[in-house]
Order: C-alpha cells, then structure tokens, then sequence
C-alpha cells in the first residue's frame, strides 16, 4: 500500500501562483511514477503532468505550460508549480502513483490521494 497526502490548495487570484504537494508513505516511493490530476465540479478528471521514476516529465498541450512537476526522493514527495493560475484551474486536485508511467496519461493509477481543493478567483 501507499499513503498519499496532498497540500498546499488554497485560495490565489487569477495571475498567482501555487504549489501543491503531495507526500507518500508506505511502500518505495522510486518504485513509482507520480503524476497529478483535477477534477472540477461536474467534469471528468483531468490529467495534469507525470513524472517518472527516471525523472522524465510531460504534461498535456491543454496545461499551456503553466504547470511543472518535480519529485524529492529523499522526502517522498511530488510536487506540482502552478503559475498563471486562472479560474478555469479551479478543481479538487489529486496526487497519484503508479508502477507503470505511461499509464497515468491514461488516468490509470495505482494509488490515489484525497485531494486538495484549489480555487482561483477572477
């Protein structure tokens, strides 16, 4: 099992910035790739960007390069840079581990975290 736990959601203006973080316990975190997703009200999840256990990143043409993800193995932690936020990032975002990296571009993981809200005023 892993345990993931994210933070750092809050409420920013339109134009600022966030970093959210999401912290994992249980079983290797290296063994995994983590990736990040959103989901707002009454939508599907979103993905956000994946990063692999090698460090390798990508993040859909949609996220218009606002969003980067980075990993701190020594921490057990995946954290996601958001800049430029705009109301239309409004969403639970979700943290997420998987064995297999490609599969997160296909919302398929192996472990979920509860979310953290983020909210974007105009």
């Amino acid at each position: 099992q892993v345990q993931l736990v994210e933070s750092g959601g809050g409420l920013v203006q339109a134009g600022g910035s966030l970093r959210l973080s999401c912290a994992a316990s249980g079983r290797t975190f290296t063994n995994y790739a983590m990736g990040w997703f959103r989901q707002a009200p009454g939508k599907r999840r979103e993905f956000v960007a994946a990063i692999s256990r090698s460090d390798s990143t990508y993040s859909p043409d949609s996220m218009e390069g606002r969003f980067t993800i980075s990993r701190d193995n020594a921490q057990n932690t995946v954290y996601l840079q958001m800049n430029s936020l705009k109301p239309e990032d409004t969403a639970i975002y979700y943290c997420a581990a998987a064995r297999v990296y490609s599969s997160l571009r296909a919302k398929i993981a192996d472990y979920w975290g509860q979310g953290t809200q983020v909210t974007v005023s105009s």
